[in-house]
């Protein structure tokens, strides 16, 4: 009879493929629940987007939006850092799930109501936000406890690619619905869809508590916070990738403008809305099933630098189109090269940041990872409101791409940064 070796049966059920860290079951609980939320917030993202613009008609109030997004999260961020490393990571990230779905159901609530004025939309959008810049440090700084090392590179590609899976379902859904039913559906939809994160994280069996450093254990409190940025600051490549990714998603931020190119100049009305709103996620999840698949890259930094101009150079294409399917695949050409970037970015800095710090490390770079892009919707905005959305995005784009060649040239740890 045929015999089975055991080692290679191990072998073969360890071996690298694009799924690999779905193995781990606590991981997979948090993918699972997240790809349901993430849908949902991104149709709700897309819903508010196209609410704001049928009540005021207004680039000026889309740029709003981003400035209600961002203005709590560089409020709250470092205090959720400090905060993600000192409480159970798993409880904070349950309080934070339920403030934000809490905020979508009064949504819901005063949009079948008969919402006439915009002012609720902007206050529920900033408690939201404000809960969410609790909920990314402690979701970021628990992902690298559910897989091993050796699966850390996949889980954050899949991470990548769950919150692409989101874009690209999410967007087109609202779309429809927003045609046949309003926006209110939209946000109730979305409050459903926090309960399976929050179910996810109740089934774990991972500990949600941070690892206790060798001195005494972080408590809330500021020397906490300084200890962060401290290390933070003393860390080249952090402070690059941070640099880098904050000047180019502030100057390229063409999502926000999205409503009036469907309505004034491609012409496609809600669902085409709801098609270029996921375009960018198609392309990234292609890129996302690569990375995944290709694990460990050679020369990190200088392809993060190169993804960067990639995607400036897609966004300034974007502006001057004025087809329909050409806009979709310059979309996407940029959802690909902004995921690259992200996988890439978010694997050196958890890999280069001791667990009991990844919290506050991942708080201070959501003011440059969210308030880049939200305060770039604000600059999108105000800039289309005096020159047009199509020169606004073109401009973008141009400040994208000198910001990838000063990177080239000045970074010299991003730009010669390896994984041996």
């Amino acid at each position: 009879m045929p015999t089975t070796d055991p080692a290679k049966l191990t072998s073969a059920s360890e071996r690298q493929t694009a799924f690999s860290s779905l193995r781990h079951r606590d991981f997979r609980l948090l993918w699972m629940g997240q790809i349901v939320s993430v849908t949902g917030s991104q149709m709700q993202l897309a819903a508010i987007n196209w609410h704001i613009y049928l009540l005021t008609h207004s680039a000026l109030a889309l740029g709003l939006v981003g400035a209600c997004r961002a203005v709590p999260i560089i409020l709250c961020s470092l205090m959720g850092g400090v905060v993600a490393d000192v409480m159970d990571r798993r409880r904070l990230m349950m309080a934070t799930q339920t403030i934000m779905l809490a905020c979508s159901a009064t949504l819901a609530l005063v949009t079948s109501g008969g919402l006439k004025r915009v002012w609720p939309i902007f206050l529920l959008t900033s408690i939201a936000s404000a809960a969410w810049a609790f909920d990314t440090p402690a979701r970021q700084a628990l992902m690298p406890t559910l897989v091993p090392l050796k699966d850390f590179p996949n889980a954050v590609s899949l991470s990548m690619l769950m919150f692409q899976i989101g874009l690209i379902s999410g967007p087109p859904l609202a779309g429809f619905l927003l045609a046949s039913h309003g926006p209110g559906l939209v946000y109730a939809i979305n409050a459903a869809s926090f309960v399976a994160v929050i179910l996810g994280l109740a089934l774990m069996r991972t500990s949600g508590r941070p690892e206790k450093s060798e001195s005494e254990a972080p408590r809330i409190s500021l020397q906490a916070l300084v200890e962060g940025l401290r290390f933070v600051w003393r860390t080249p490549i952090i402070v690059q990738t941070m640099t880098l990714d904050f000047v180019a998603t502030f100057f390229a931020s063409a999502n926000q403008l999205l409503p009036i190119f469907a309505t004034d100049i491609l012409r496609v009305g809600a669902q085409g809305y709801g098609f270029l709103a996921a375009a960018p996620a198609g392309g990234a999840v292609i890129s996302g099933l690569v990375m995944a698949r290709l694990g460990t890259l050679k020369r990190q930094g200088l392809i993060v630098i190169l993804s960067v101009a990639v995607f400036g150079a897609a966004t300034i294409v974007f502006g001057l189109s004025r087809v329909f399917w050409f806009s979709l695949l310059m979309l996407a050409l940029m959802g690909a090269a902004d995921t690259v970037s992200t996988i890439l970015r978010q694997t050196i800095r958890q890999l280069t940041t001791p667990d009991n710090l990844r919290g506050r490390m991942t708080s201070i770079n959501m003011i440059f990872f969210m308030g880049g892009p939200q305060l770039g919707e604000v600059e999108a905005g105000t800039v289309a409101a005096l020159i047009g959305a199509p020169l606004s995005v073109v401009t973008g784009g141009l400040g994208c791409l000198i910001a990838a060649t000063l990177a080239l040239m000045a970074a010299k740890n991003l730009r010669r940064y390896e994984v041996k």
